[in-house]
Protein backbone atom coordinates (compact mmCIF):
# COMPACT_ATOMS: atom_id res chain seq x y z
CA UNK A 1 0.00 0.00 0.00
CA UNK A 2 0.96 3.60 -0.17
CA UNK A 3 0.63 6.49 2.28
CA UNK A 4 -2.52 4.91 3.69
CA UNK A 5 -0.34 2.43 5.55
CA UNK A 6 1.78 5.22 6.99
CA UNK A 7 -1.25 7.10 8.26
CA UNK A 8 -2.79 3.90 9.65
CA UNK A 9 0.34 2.93 11.54
CA UNK A 10 0.87 6.46 12.87
CA UNK A 11 -2.79 6.70 13.88
CA UNK A 12 -2.55 3.35 15.70
CA UNK A 13 0.53 4.45 17.66
CA UNK A 14 -0.93 7.72 18.97
CA UNK A 15 -3.44 6.28 21.49
CA UNK A 16 -0.89 3.66 22.59
CA UNK A 17 1.66 6.35 23.47
CA UNK A 18 -1.01 8.30 25.37
CA UNK A 19 -1.94 5.23 27.42
CA UNK A 20 1.67 4.26 28.06
CA UNK A 21 2.16 7.79 29.39
CA UNK A 22 -0.76 7.21 31.76
CA UNK A 23 0.80 3.96 33.02
CA UNK A 24 3.90 5.79 34.26
CA UNK A 25 1.73 8.40 36.00
CA UNK A 26 0.95 8.62 39.71
CA UNK A 27 -2.15 6.43 39.50
CA UNK A 28 -0.06 3.37 38.59
CA UNK A 29 3.15 4.17 40.53
CA UNK A 30 2.69 1.11 42.73
CA UNK A 31 3.47 -1.12 39.74
CA UNK A 32 7.19 -0.44 40.07
CA UNK A 33 8.33 -3.66 38.40
CA UNK A 34 7.09 -2.67 34.96
CA UNK A 35 7.62 1.10 34.95
CA UNK A 36 11.14 0.87 33.51
CA UNK A 37 9.96 -1.50 30.77
CA UNK A 38 7.09 0.85 29.97
CA UNK A 39 9.45 3.84 29.73
CA UNK A 40 11.78 1.87 27.44
CA UNK A 41 8.86 0.78 25.27
CA UNK A 42 7.58 4.36 25.10
CA UNK A 43 10.96 5.62 23.87
CA UNK A 44 11.06 2.93 21.16
CA UNK A 45 7.54 3.68 19.98
CA UNK A 46 8.16 7.44 20.01
CA UNK A 47 11.12 6.91 17.69
CA UNK A 48 8.94 4.73 15.46
CA UNK A 49 6.24 7.40 15.36
CA UNK A 50 8.79 10.04 14.32
CA UNK A 51 10.01 7.79 11.50
CA UNK A 52 6.45 7.06 10.36
CA UNK A 53 5.64 10.77 10.27
CA UNK A 54 8.65 11.27 8.02
CA UNK A 55 7.51 8.34 5.86
CA UNK A 56 4.09 9.99 5.47
CA UNK A 57 5.74 12.49 3.12
CA UNK A 58 6.65 9.64 0.75
CA UNK A 59 3.84 8.82 -1.66
CA UNK A 60 5.04 5.34 -2.66
CA UNK A 61 7.01 3.50 0.06
CA UNK A 62 8.85 0.37 -1.06
CA UNK A 63 7.48 -3.11 -0.36
CA UNK A 64 9.67 -3.75 2.70
CA UNK A 65 8.46 -0.54 4.32
CA UNK A 66 4.86 -1.55 3.68
CA UNK A 67 5.39 -4.91 5.40
CA UNK A 68 7.06 -3.21 8.36
CA UNK A 69 4.30 -0.62 8.72
CA UNK A 70 1.69 -3.39 8.66
CA UNK A 71 3.47 -5.13 11.53
CA UNK A 72 3.79 -1.89 13.52
CA UNK A 73 0.08 -1.20 13.08
CA UNK A 74 -1.00 -4.66 14.28
CA UNK A 75 1.40 -4.55 17.23
CA UNK A 76 0.01 -1.15 18.18
CA UNK A 77 -3.51 -2.53 18.25
CA UNK A 78 -2.34 -5.48 20.39
CA UNK A 79 -0.64 -3.12 22.83
CA UNK A 80 -3.72 -0.94 23.14
CA UNK A 81 -5.86 -4.03 23.86
CA UNK A 82 -3.43 -5.20 26.56
CA UNK A 83 -3.25 -1.79 28.21
CA UNK A 84 -7.06 -1.42 28.16
CA UNK A 85 -7.47 -4.84 29.80
CA UNK A 86 -4.91 -3.96 32.46
CA UNK A 87 -6.45 -0.57 33.23
CA UNK A 88 -9.89 -2.11 33.49
CA UNK A 89 -8.78 -4.91 35.81
CA UNK A 90 -6.85 -2.51 38.05
CA UNK A 91 -9.69 0.01 38.05
CA UNK A 92 -12.18 -2.62 39.20
CA UNK A 93 -9.97 -3.32 42.23
CA UNK A 94 -9.55 0.29 43.36
CA UNK A 95 -12.46 0.24 45.82
CA UNK A 96 -11.40 -0.55 49.38
CA UNK A 97 -12.30 -4.15 50.31
CA UNK A 98 -14.11 -5.07 53.54
CA UNK A 99 -12.85 -7.95 55.65
CA UNK A 100 -9.71 -10.05 55.65
CA UNK A 101 -10.73 -12.42 52.84
CA UNK A 102 -11.73 -9.57 50.56
CA UNK A 103 -8.42 -7.82 51.21
CA UNK A 104 -6.49 -11.01 50.40
CA UNK A 105 -8.53 -11.51 47.24
CA UNK A 106 -7.92 -7.93 46.18
CA UNK A 107 -4.19 -8.20 46.88
CA UNK A 108 -3.89 -11.42 44.86
CA UNK A 109 -5.80 -9.78 42.01
CA UNK A 110 -3.35 -6.89 41.92
CA UNK A 111 -0.40 -9.28 41.94
CA UNK A 112 -1.87 -11.20 39.00
CA UNK A 113 -2.55 -7.96 37.10
CA UNK A 114 1.01 -6.75 37.79
CA UNK A 115 2.49 -10.06 36.69
CA UNK A 116 0.32 -10.21 33.58
CA UNK A 117 1.07 -6.67 32.43
CA UNK A 118 4.75 -7.26 33.18
CA UNK A 119 4.80 -10.39 31.01
CA UNK A 120 2.84 -8.71 28.23
CA UNK A 121 5.05 -5.62 28.23
CA UNK A 122 8.11 -7.88 28.08
CA UNK A 123 6.62 -9.85 25.16
CA UNK A 124 5.65 -6.69 23.32
CA UNK A 125 9.14 -5.24 23.77
CA UNK A 126 10.54 -8.45 22.31
CA UNK A 127 8.17 -8.30 19.34
CA UNK A 128 8.95 -4.63 18.68
CA UNK A 129 12.68 -5.43 18.70
CA UNK A 130 12.17 -8.38 16.35
CA UNK A 131 10.13 -6.29 13.92
CA UNK A 132 12.76 -3.52 13.89
CA UNK A 133 15.65 -5.96 13.45
CA UNK A 134 13.86 -7.90 10.70
CA UNK A 135 13.12 -4.69 8.83
CA UNK A 136 16.76 -3.64 9.03
CA UNK A 137 18.02 -7.11 8.09
CA UNK A 138 16.02 -7.48 4.89
CA UNK A 139 15.71 -3.87 3.85
CA UNK A 140 17.27 -3.05 0.49
CA UNK A 141 16.06 0.19 -0.98
CA UNK A 142 18.03 0.64 -4.19
CA UNK A 143 17.49 3.80 -6.20
CA UNK A 144 17.46 1.94 -9.52
CA UNK A 145 14.60 -0.31 -8.42
CA UNK A 146 12.48 2.74 -7.80
CA UNK A 147 13.36 4.23 -11.16
CA UNK A 148 12.41 1.20 -13.23
CA UNK A 149 8.99 1.02 -11.58
CA UNK A 150 8.12 4.67 -12.16
CA UNK A 151 4.58 5.08 -13.48
CA UNK A 152 3.19 7.87 -15.62
CA UNK A 153 0.63 10.15 -14.02
CA UNK A 154 -2.59 9.36 -15.95
CA UNK A 155 -3.39 13.07 -16.08
CA UNK A 156 -0.28 13.65 -18.18
CA UNK A 157 -1.66 11.33 -20.86
CA UNK A 158 -4.88 13.33 -21.08
CA UNK A 159 -3.26 16.17 -23.02
CA UNK A 160 -2.21 13.80 -25.82
CA UNK A 161 -5.73 12.56 -26.61
CA UNK A 162 -6.92 13.52 -30.07
CA UNK A 163 -10.16 15.49 -30.13
CA UNK A 164 -11.82 12.80 -32.27
CA UNK A 165 -11.36 10.29 -29.41
CA UNK A 166 -13.10 12.48 -26.83
CA UNK A 167 -16.75 12.20 -25.87
CA UNK A 168 -19.06 14.94 -24.60
CA UNK A 169 -16.32 17.56 -24.83
CA UNK A 170 -17.86 19.94 -27.40
CA UNK A 171 -20.50 21.58 -25.21
CA UNK A 172 -18.33 22.28 -22.13
CA UNK A 173 -15.51 23.46 -24.39
CA UNK A 174 -17.85 25.92 -26.10
CA UNK A 175 -19.15 27.16 -22.74
CA UNK A 176 -15.66 27.87 -21.43
CA UNK A 177 -14.57 29.58 -24.64
CA UNK A 178 -17.67 31.76 -24.37
CA UNK A 179 -16.76 32.73 -20.79
CA UNK A 180 -13.24 33.60 -21.90
CA UNK A 181 -14.21 35.59 -24.99
CA UNK A 182 -17.60 37.11 -24.17
CA UNK A 183 -18.14 40.87 -24.29
CA UNK A 184 -17.26 43.53 -26.82
CA UNK A 185 -14.11 44.53 -24.96
CA UNK A 186 -12.54 41.07 -24.79
CA UNK A 187 -9.32 42.37 -26.31
CA UNK A 188 -9.05 44.97 -23.56
CA UNK A 189 -9.61 42.95 -20.38
CA UNK A 190 -8.19 40.00 -18.49
CA UNK A 191 -10.22 36.78 -18.37
CA UNK A 192 -9.90 33.82 -15.99
CA UNK A 193 -11.91 30.61 -15.67
CA UNK A 194 -11.33 28.07 -12.91
CA UNK A 195 -12.53 24.57 -13.81
CA UNK A 196 -13.55 22.53 -10.76
CA UNK A 197 -14.50 18.87 -10.42
CA UNK A 198 -13.54 15.67 -8.64
CA UNK A 199 -10.69 13.41 -9.78
CA UNK A 200 -11.29 11.66 -13.09
CA UNK A 201 -13.95 14.10 -14.37
CA UNK A 202 -11.79 15.23 -17.30
CA UNK A 203 -10.65 18.67 -16.13
CA UNK A 204 -7.20 18.35 -17.70
CA UNK A 205 -8.62 17.09 -20.99
CA UNK A 206 -11.17 19.90 -21.16
CA UNK A 207 -8.62 22.61 -20.34
CA UNK A 208 -6.25 21.24 -22.97
CA UNK A 209 -8.95 21.22 -25.67
CA UNK A 210 -9.70 24.89 -24.98
CA UNK A 211 -5.97 25.62 -24.98
CA UNK A 212 -5.45 23.90 -28.34
CA UNK A 213 -8.33 25.86 -29.88
CA UNK A 214 -7.24 29.31 -28.67
CA UNK A 215 -3.45 29.27 -28.24
CA UNK A 216 -2.74 30.44 -31.79
CA UNK A 217 -4.30 33.83 -31.00
CA UNK A 218 -1.74 34.68 -28.28
CA UNK A 219 1.85 35.91 -28.36
CA UNK A 220 2.84 33.92 -25.29
CA UNK A 221 1.40 30.70 -23.97
CA UNK A 222 2.09 27.95 -21.43
CA UNK A 223 0.36 24.78 -20.21
CA UNK A 224 1.72 23.09 -17.11
CA UNK A 225 0.65 20.85 -14.24
CA UNK A 226 1.11 22.27 -10.75
CA UNK A 227 0.40 18.99 -8.87
CA UNK A 228 -0.01 18.15 -5.19
CA UNK A 229 3.57 18.85 -4.05
CA UNK A 230 4.71 21.67 -6.32
CA UNK A 231 8.36 22.54 -6.82
CA UNK A 232 7.71 26.26 -7.08
CA UNK A 233 11.13 27.15 -8.47
CA UNK A 234 10.83 24.55 -11.23
CA UNK A 235 7.25 25.60 -12.06
CA UNK A 236 8.22 29.25 -12.38
CA UNK A 237 11.26 28.36 -14.51
CA UNK A 238 9.00 26.29 -16.77
CA UNK A 239 6.51 29.16 -17.11
CA UNK A 240 9.30 31.57 -18.00
CA UNK A 241 10.76 29.14 -20.54
CA UNK A 242 7.40 28.49 -22.23
CA UNK A 243 6.19 32.07 -22.46
CA UNK A 244 9.57 33.38 -23.61
CA UNK A 245 10.48 30.47 -25.87
CA UNK A 246 13.92 30.38 -24.26
CA UNK A 247 15.37 27.76 -21.96
CA UNK A 248 15.86 28.90 -18.40
CA UNK A 249 18.30 26.51 -16.72
CA UNK A 250 18.77 25.60 -13.07
CA UNK A 251 22.06 27.46 -12.93
CA UNK A 252 20.26 30.71 -13.70
CA UNK A 253 17.83 30.28 -10.83
CA UNK A 254 17.73 33.04 -8.30
CA UNK A 255 14.81 33.11 -5.91
CA UNK A 256 11.08 32.68 -6.28
CA UNK A 257 10.71 36.46 -6.11
CA UNK A 258 13.37 36.90 -8.80
CA UNK A 259 11.59 34.49 -11.15
CA UNK A 260 8.20 36.13 -10.56
CA UNK A 261 9.67 39.53 -11.43
CA UNK A 262 11.24 38.15 -14.63
CA UNK A 263 7.94 36.55 -15.74
CA UNK A 264 5.95 39.68 -14.91
CA UNK A 265 8.38 41.97 -16.73
CA UNK A 266 8.24 39.74 -19.79
CA UNK A 267 4.42 39.48 -19.90
CA UNK A 268 3.42 43.00 -18.86
CA UNK A 269 3.04 44.30 -22.43
CA UNK A 270 2.03 41.04 -24.12
CA UNK A 271 -1.15 39.04 -24.74
CA UNK A 272 -0.72 35.68 -23.05
CA UNK A 273 -2.64 32.43 -22.41
CA UNK A 274 -1.64 30.25 -19.45
CA UNK A 275 -3.21 27.02 -18.17
CA UNK A 276 -2.33 26.01 -14.59
CA UNK A 277 -3.60 22.46 -14.22
CA UNK A 278 -4.27 20.67 -10.93
CA UNK A 279 -3.81 23.30 -8.20
CA UNK A 280 -4.27 21.74 -4.75
CA UNK A 281 -4.10 24.62 -2.29
CA UNK A 282 -4.78 28.33 -2.00
CA UNK A 283 -1.21 29.17 -0.91
CA UNK A 284 0.19 27.80 -4.18
CA UNK A 285 -2.16 30.01 -6.18
CA UNK A 286 -1.29 33.04 -4.04
CA UNK A 287 2.34 32.63 -5.09
CA UNK A 288 1.72 31.87 -8.77
CA UNK A 289 -0.77 34.67 -9.39
CA UNK A 290 1.89 37.31 -8.77
CA UNK A 291 3.66 36.13 -11.93
CA UNK A 292 0.72 37.10 -14.15
CA UNK A 293 0.15 40.84 -14.56
CA UNK A 294 -3.37 42.11 -15.12
CA UNK A 295 -3.07 43.61 -18.59
CA UNK A 296 -5.50 45.31 -20.96
CA UNK A 297 -4.53 43.15 -23.93
CA UNK A 298 -7.05 40.33 -23.47
CA UNK A 299 -4.86 37.78 -21.72
CA UNK A 300 -6.38 34.51 -20.47
CA UNK A 301 -5.73 32.19 -17.52
CA UNK A 302 -7.37 28.79 -16.96
CA UNK A 303 -6.92 26.92 -13.69
CA UNK A 304 -8.18 23.45 -12.76
CA UNK A 305 -8.71 22.13 -9.25
CA UNK A 306 -10.68 19.66 -7.15
CA UNK A 307 -11.10 22.06 -4.24
CA UNK A 308 -13.78 24.75 -3.92
CA UNK A 309 -11.63 27.12 -1.86
CA UNK A 310 -8.94 27.11 -4.56
CA UNK A 311 -11.46 27.86 -7.32
CA UNK A 312 -12.94 30.74 -5.30
CA UNK A 313 -9.48 32.16 -4.66
CA UNK A 314 -8.53 31.95 -8.35
CA UNK A 315 -11.58 33.83 -9.54
CA UNK A 316 -11.32 36.61 -6.94
CA UNK A 317 -9.60 39.98 -7.33
CA UNK A 318 -7.71 41.15 -9.25
CA UNK A 319 -8.99 38.77 -11.95
CA UNK A 320 -12.73 38.66 -11.13
CA UNK A 321 -13.08 35.49 -13.16
CA UNK A 322 -15.61 32.67 -13.45
CA UNK A 323 -15.91 29.18 -11.98
CA UNK A 324 -16.92 26.35 -14.31
CA UNK A 325 -18.13 23.19 -12.56
CA UNK A 326 -17.46 20.28 -14.87
CA UNK A 327 -20.46 17.99 -15.19
CA UNK A 328 -20.52 14.19 -15.40
CA UNK A 329 -21.24 12.64 -18.78
CA UNK A 330 -24.91 12.02 -19.46
CA UNK A 331 -26.02 8.47 -20.24
CA UNK A 332 -25.88 9.05 -24.01
CA UNK A 333 -22.23 10.13 -23.90
CA UNK A 334 -21.40 7.50 -21.27
CA UNK A 335 -22.67 4.79 -23.61
CA UNK A 336 -20.78 6.30 -26.51
CA UNK A 337 -17.49 6.29 -24.60
CA UNK A 338 -18.03 2.82 -23.13
CA UNK A 339 -19.18 1.04 -26.29
CA UNK A 340 -16.65 2.75 -28.55
CA UNK A 341 -13.76 1.59 -26.39
CA UNK A 342 -15.10 -1.98 -26.18
CA UNK A 343 -16.85 -2.58 -29.52
CA UNK A 344 -15.69 0.34 -31.73
CA UNK A 345 -19.30 1.52 -31.94
CA UNK A 346 -22.52 1.47 -29.94
CA UNK A 347 -24.25 -0.69 -32.54
CA UNK A 348 -21.79 -3.57 -32.08
CA UNK A 349 -22.72 -4.30 -28.45
CA UNK A 350 -24.30 -7.78 -28.16
CA UNK A 351 -27.92 -7.60 -26.99
CA UNK A 352 -27.25 -9.97 -24.07
CA UNK A 353 -24.74 -7.48 -22.62
CA UNK A 354 -26.90 -4.38 -22.89
CA UNK A 355 -28.62 -4.67 -19.49
CA UNK A 356 -25.45 -5.35 -17.49
CA UNK A 357 -23.68 -2.58 -19.44
CA UNK A 358 -26.40 -0.14 -18.38
CA UNK A 359 -25.93 -1.18 -14.74
CA UNK A 360 -22.18 -0.68 -15.00
CA UNK A 361 -22.64 2.77 -16.52
CA UNK A 362 -25.09 3.77 -13.78
CA UNK A 363 -22.45 2.90 -11.18
CA UNK A 364 -19.89 4.99 -13.06
CA UNK A 365 -22.29 7.97 -12.76
CA UNK A 366 -20.78 9.76 -15.75
CA UNK A 367 -17.21 9.73 -14.41
CA UNK A 368 -15.03 9.43 -17.55
CA UNK A 369 -12.08 7.95 -15.67
CA UNK A 370 -14.24 5.19 -14.19
CA UNK A 371 -15.80 4.37 -17.58
CA UNK A 372 -12.39 4.21 -19.27
CA UNK A 373 -10.86 2.10 -16.51
CA UNK A 374 -13.77 -0.35 -16.41
CA UNK A 375 -13.90 -0.69 -20.19
CA UNK A 376 -10.19 -1.50 -20.06
CA UNK A 377 -10.90 -4.21 -17.49
CA UNK A 378 -13.79 -5.65 -19.52
CA UNK A 379 -11.70 -5.70 -22.69
CA UNK A 380 -9.81 -8.61 -21.11
CA UNK A 381 -12.94 -10.29 -19.74
CA UNK A 382 -14.97 -13.00 -21.44
CA UNK A 383 -17.88 -11.40 -23.29
CA UNK A 384 -20.64 -13.26 -21.49
CA UNK A 385 -23.16 -11.95 -18.99
CA UNK A 386 -21.77 -13.82 -15.94
CA UNK A 387 -18.25 -12.32 -15.82
CA UNK A 388 -19.59 -8.86 -16.67
CA UNK A 389 -22.11 -9.13 -13.84
CA UNK A 390 -19.25 -9.98 -11.47
CA UNK A 391 -17.46 -6.81 -12.57
CA UNK A 392 -20.64 -4.80 -12.05
CA UNK A 393 -21.02 -6.21 -8.52
CA UNK A 394 -17.47 -5.32 -7.53
CA UNK A 395 -16.83 -2.41 -9.84
CA UNK A 396 -14.49 -0.27 -7.72
CA UNK A 397 -12.83 -3.00 -5.65
CA UNK A 398 -11.83 -5.00 -8.72
CA UNK A 399 -10.31 -1.94 -10.32
CA UNK A 400 -8.35 -0.88 -7.28
CA UNK A 401 -6.88 -4.35 -6.79
CA UNK A 402 -5.97 -4.73 -10.47
CA UNK A 403 -2.57 -3.07 -10.93
CA UNK A 404 -2.96 -3.07 -14.72
CA UNK A 405 -5.69 -0.45 -14.50
CA UNK A 406 -3.36 2.50 -13.96
CA UNK A 407 -6.12 5.05 -14.46
CA UNK A 408 -7.77 4.27 -11.12
CA UNK A 409 -4.64 5.45 -9.31
CA UNK A 410 -5.87 8.99 -9.88
CA UNK A 411 -8.40 8.45 -7.07
CA UNK A 412 -5.59 7.86 -4.60
CA UNK A 413 -4.25 11.38 -5.19
CA UNK A 414 -7.24 12.93 -3.41
CA UNK A 415 -6.82 10.44 -0.58
CA UNK A 416 -3.06 10.86 -0.23
CA UNK A 417 -3.41 14.63 0.06
CA UNK A 418 -5.58 14.36 3.18
CA UNK A 419 -4.03 14.96 6.62
CA UNK A 420 -3.93 11.84 8.83
CA UNK A 421 -7.08 12.65 10.83
CA UNK A 422 -9.13 13.21 7.66
CA UNK A 423 -7.91 9.90 6.23
CA UNK A 424 -9.27 8.21 9.37
CA UNK A 425 -12.57 10.09 9.10
CA UNK A 426 -12.95 9.09 5.46
CA UNK A 427 -12.11 5.43 6.11
CA UNK A 428 -14.80 5.38 8.80
CA UNK A 429 -17.36 5.93 6.03
CA UNK A 430 -16.53 2.49 4.63
CA UNK A 431 -18.68 0.99 7.40
CA UNK A 432 -21.86 2.46 5.86
CA UNK A 433 -23.66 0.42 3.18
CA UNK A 434 -23.74 1.59 -0.43
CA UNK A 435 -26.16 4.48 -1.16
CA UNK A 436 -26.62 5.21 2.56
CA UNK A 437 -27.87 8.64 3.55
CA UNK A 438 -25.45 9.42 6.37
CA UNK A 439 -26.51 11.99 8.95
CA UNK A 440 -23.78 14.45 9.83
CA UNK A 441 -24.49 14.31 13.57
CA UNK A 442 -24.31 10.50 13.65
CA UNK A 443 -21.07 10.50 11.67
CA UNK A 444 -19.29 13.14 13.76
CA UNK A 445 -20.32 11.44 17.01
CA UNK A 446 -18.90 8.18 15.68
CA UNK A 447 -15.60 9.92 14.87
CA UNK A 448 -15.50 11.24 18.44
CA UNK A 449 -16.43 7.90 20.02
CA UNK A 450 -13.69 6.10 18.10
CA UNK A 451 -11.17 8.84 18.96
CA UNK A 452 -10.50 9.55 15.30
CA UNK A 453 -10.64 13.26 16.09
CA UNK A 454 -9.73 15.31 19.16
CA UNK A 455 -10.35 18.89 20.23
CA UNK A 456 -7.96 21.13 18.33
CA UNK A 457 -6.74 24.63 19.12
CA UNK A 458 -9.23 27.23 17.97
CA UNK A 459 -12.27 24.98 18.47
CA UNK A 460 -14.36 25.08 21.64
CA UNK A 461 -15.52 21.45 21.38
CA UNK A 462 -14.50 18.25 19.62
CA UNK A 463 -17.85 18.26 17.80
CA UNK A 464 -17.12 21.70 16.38
CA UNK A 465 -13.81 20.41 15.04
CA UNK A 466 -15.70 17.39 13.65
CA UNK A 467 -17.94 19.78 11.70
CA UNK A 468 -14.83 21.33 10.23
CA UNK A 469 -13.61 17.86 9.16
CA UNK A 470 -17.02 17.07 7.64
CA UNK A 471 -17.03 20.32 5.67
CA UNK A 472 -13.46 19.73 4.52
CA UNK A 473 -14.41 16.34 3.02
CA UNK A 474 -17.23 18.08 1.14
CA UNK A 475 -14.86 20.84 0.06
CA UNK A 476 -12.52 18.21 -1.41
CA UNK A 477 -15.39 16.57 -3.35
CA UNK A 478 -14.96 13.28 -1.45
CA UNK A 479 -18.47 13.21 0.02
CA UNK A 480 -21.64 14.61 -1.52
CA UNK A 481 -23.80 17.00 0.58
CA UNK A 482 -27.51 16.17 0.73
CA UNK A 483 -30.16 17.65 3.04
CA UNK A 484 -29.77 21.32 3.91
CA UNK A 485 -30.99 22.76 7.22
CA UNK A 486 -31.29 26.32 8.48
CA UNK A 487 -28.81 28.81 7.03
CA UNK A 488 -28.03 26.29 4.25
CA UNK A 489 -26.08 24.03 6.60
CA UNK A 490 -25.61 20.47 5.36
CA UNK A 491 -27.41 17.88 7.52
CA UNK A 492 -26.43 14.65 5.75
CA UNK A 493 -24.23 13.24 3.01
CA UNK A 494 -23.59 10.23 0.80
CA UNK A 495 -20.64 8.69 -1.04
CA UNK A 496 -20.24 8.18 -4.77
CA UNK A 497 -20.10 4.42 -5.40
CA UNK A 498 -16.63 4.63 -6.95
CA UNK A 499 -15.23 6.52 -3.97
CA UNK A 500 -16.95 4.13 -1.53
CA UNK A 501 -15.36 1.16 -3.29
CA UNK A 502 -11.99 2.90 -3.17
CA UNK A 503 -12.11 3.56 0.58
CA UNK A 504 -13.43 0.04 1.25
CA UNK A 505 -10.34 -1.22 -0.54
CA UNK A 506 -8.11 0.97 1.63
CA UNK A 507 -9.95 0.02 4.83
CA UNK A 508 -9.65 -3.70 4.17
CA UNK A 509 -5.99 -3.44 3.19
CA UNK A 510 -4.99 -1.72 6.41
CA UNK A 511 -7.37 -3.77 8.57
CA UNK A 512 -9.32 -0.67 9.55
CA UNK A 513 -12.57 -2.63 9.26
CA UNK A 514 -13.80 -6.15 8.49
CA UNK A 515 -16.87 -6.08 6.26
CA UNK A 516 -19.40 -8.90 6.09
CA UNK A 517 -22.28 -8.95 3.62
CA UNK A 518 -20.73 -6.69 0.97
CA UNK A 519 -21.31 -8.23 -2.50
CA UNK A 520 -18.22 -9.71 -4.18
CA UNK A 521 -15.94 -8.77 -1.29
CA UNK A 522 -14.14 -11.60 0.45
CA UNK A 523 -13.70 -11.37 4.21
CA UNK A 524 -10.16 -10.17 4.93
CA UNK A 525 -7.41 -12.59 5.85
CA UNK A 526 -6.37 -10.62 8.95
CA UNK A 527 -6.16 -12.76 12.06
CA UNK A 528 -7.81 -10.09 14.23
CA UNK A 529 -10.96 -8.07 13.73
CA UNK A 530 -10.55 -4.43 14.82
CA UNK A 531 -13.94 -3.16 13.62
CA UNK A 532 -16.80 -5.28 12.29
CA UNK A 533 -19.46 -4.00 9.89
CA UNK A 534 -22.37 -6.37 9.15
CA UNK A 535 -24.20 -5.21 6.04
CA UNK A 536 -27.39 -7.07 5.20
CA UNK A 537 -28.75 -4.54 2.74
CA UNK A 538 -29.23 -0.87 1.97
CA UNK A 539 -30.40 1.31 4.81
CA UNK A 540 -30.47 4.86 6.08
CA UNK A 541 -28.06 5.77 8.86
Amino acid sequence: MEAALVSAATRALKPVLEKLGALVGDKYKRFKGVRDDIKSLTRELTAMEAFLLKMSEEEDPDFQDKVWMNEVRELSYDMEDSIDDFMQSVGSQDSKPDGFLEKMKNSLGKMKARRRIGNEIHDLKKQITEVAERNERYKAREVFSKAKNTTVDPRALAIFQHASELVGIDEPKAEIIKLLTQGASTQEKMNLVSIIGSGGMGKTTLANQVYQDLKGKFQCRAFLSVSRNPDMMNILRTILSEVSGQRYTDTEAGSIQHLIIKITDFLVDKRYFVVLDDIWDVDTWHVLKHAFPVTSSGSIIITTTRINDVAESCRSRPYNGDIYSIKPLDMVHSRQLFYTRLFNSEENCPSYLEIVSEQILKKCAGLPLAIIAISGLLANTERTEGPWKEVEDSIGRALERNPSVEGMKILSLSYFELPAHLKSCLLCLSTFPEDSVIRKKVLINRWIAERLIHTEAGYSTTYEFGERCFNELINRSLIQPLKMGNYDRVKSCRLHDTILDFIISKSVEENFVTLVGVPSLSVGTQSKVRRLSLQAGKQKN
